[in-house]
């Protein structure tokens, strides 16, 4: 064992699989080290696994071996005392499946070992305690996956000859890899289903068998249920589609209670569940958590002042979401996807020989739901750091009159048709209306830096109006 090594982590072959070099000092009364030190190692890119259980498997001979055992939790394996060969074997869905890691730990060496990758180890020294930090409890009830220690396919090259070694009769009969059922990706969970977004997320992510998508009818994140109605600990995420959207109608007394029991109570309801399972939750916020007045694109960490409940009621959910340590917030403005929207609402004025009145004075840039959906999964696949993004088309500001005009030009249509109102005239005769914020533009220089690209609104609103998104 070496003393005095720095900190470093290490990739290996095996995606997620990462190799940590302890730093171990030791002087004649013996030695010490910082076994597992969170903030440090997720420094060096250790998932936050939040382990809940310690276990430790004491090996009385040299020779005994264990394993391969993937099991449906992350771990983080070392050794107290000792040494061993330890063996890893990526039995998950994916290109990599069937791929072996090998390496001696001693105790200053620890291996991060992530779900569904199969972990064995022998034994080099008598008296060996090998110790593992899990993210979930052990349960009779786990599904396990094996994989056979003599697989020929896999050919690990054990220090000491299985035949010479020590094994349990279990290990002895585990299956050979081709044999093996490839462990599942952990699933991932979309409400809101049949919504703008949810159709979009159906179209971007339907092909994937580990995505699963309910709507209100099978899933209302307004009710107690949904708390006890999966098995949490076989999912990854939660994308939450799903959302109160009847801007006017939330401030009628009826529409203002339903508005806070889906947008902040259900969300609280989904926050938990991601809190207490390790998920990360994706969720989808507004430019109506702004009063409007801004004068430039509104960063993410611009004050919030919602004007209306609806806007309210979005910006405590946002809260919310915010304390879930595994969190994405991608806050978005004038969305446009299948389903009723203002673009579609224009189209077929034009189409009906309609002239508009449509309001002038409130500025910002459309947000397609293809558009959402591919920054969800860029979020998901590329993980940047935790917190708000926002995410909207790019290019120059556009009040909803311009908006409409580009629709009828687009369509052929006289776009002089359209008639430009305030919002005061526009809404002079409602019984009921929100007050909505003037300004709704969002500043995208967050999400670019991670390699995101956004489109320009005037050519996705082209495309749109073609059917090509």
């Amino acid at each position: 064992m070496e003393f005095g090594k720095s900190l470093v982590a290490h990739e290996t072959p095996i995606p997620g699989l990462s190799v940590f070099e302890l730093t171990v000092n030791g002087d004649n009364r013996g030695w010490f080290k910082e076994n597992w030190q969170r903030s440090k190692m997720v420094a060096l890119g250790l998932p936050d696994f939040r382990p809940v259980q310690n276990n430790i498997s004491f090996n009385d001979k040299r020779g005994t071996t264990r394993g391969f055992h993937a099991e449906p939790w992350d771990k983080f394996v070392s050794v107290a005392t000792g040494r061993i060969f330890g063996a890893w074997v990526d039995l998950r869905q994916g290109p990599t499946y069937g791929q072996l890691f090998t390496i001696e730990v001693d105790p200053s060496r620890a291996v991060f070992v992530p779900r569904g990758v199969a972990n064995a180890y022998q034994t080099l020294d008598d008296g060996t305690a090998y110790s593992y930090l899990v993210n979930a409890h052990w349960s009779s009830d786990a599904r396990y996956t094996f994989l056979n220690l003599a697989d020929e396919t896999v050919d690990v090259r054990w220090p000491i000859p299985l035949a010479d070694a020590e094994l349990s009769s279990k290990d002895r009969t585990h299956p050979r890899l081709p044999d093996v059922e490839p462990v599942a990706a952990p699933r991932i969970l979309v409400t809101g289903a049949n919504g703008q977004l949810g159709k979009a997320l159906r179209r971007r992510f339907g092909h994937r068998p580990e995505f699963e998508f309910v709507d209100r009818s099978v899933f209302d994140i307004g009710r107690d249920e949904i708390i006890g109605a999966r098995n949490w600990s076989e999912y990854s995420a939660i994308i939450n589609a799903a959302a109160y959207t009847a801007v006017d109608q939330a401030e009628t007394s009826e529409g203002r209670v339903a508005a806070w029991e889906t947008n902040v109570i259900g969300v609280a309801r989904l926050a938990d569940i991601a809190h207490q399972y390790g998920l990360t939750l994706v969720h989808i916020s507004s430019d109506y958590v702004f009063d409007g007045e801004a004068q430039e694109p509104y960063p993410e960490d611009a004050r919030v002042s919602p004007l209306g409940v609806y806007g309210q009621t979005k910006a405590a959910g946002d809260a919310v979401v915010g304390m879930v340590p595994r969190h994405y917030i991608l806050r978005t403005s004038w969305v446009v996807g299948e389903g009723s929207n203002f673009v579609r609402t224009m189209k077929q004025l034009a189409e009906r020989g309609i002239a508009p009145r449509v309001v002038g004075d409130q500025w910002g840039r459309l947000s397609f739901t293809a558009d959402i959906a591919a920054a969800v999964e860029h979020l998901l696949s590329r993980r940047p750091e935790c917190g708000t993004y926002n995410v909207s088309s790019s290019g120059p500001p556009r009040s909803w009159a311009q908006v409409a005009r580009n629709v009828f030009d687009l369509l052929g249509h006289d776009p002089g048709r359209v008639q430009e109102v305030t919002t005061l005239e526009y809404f002079a005769n409602a019984a009921t209306s929100a007050p909505r914020p003037r300004w709704s533009v969002l500043d995208l220089r967050k999400i670019q830096a991670t390699g995101f690209v956004t489109a320009d609104s005037d050519e996705r609103l082209a495309q749109y109006l073609r059917g090509e998104i």
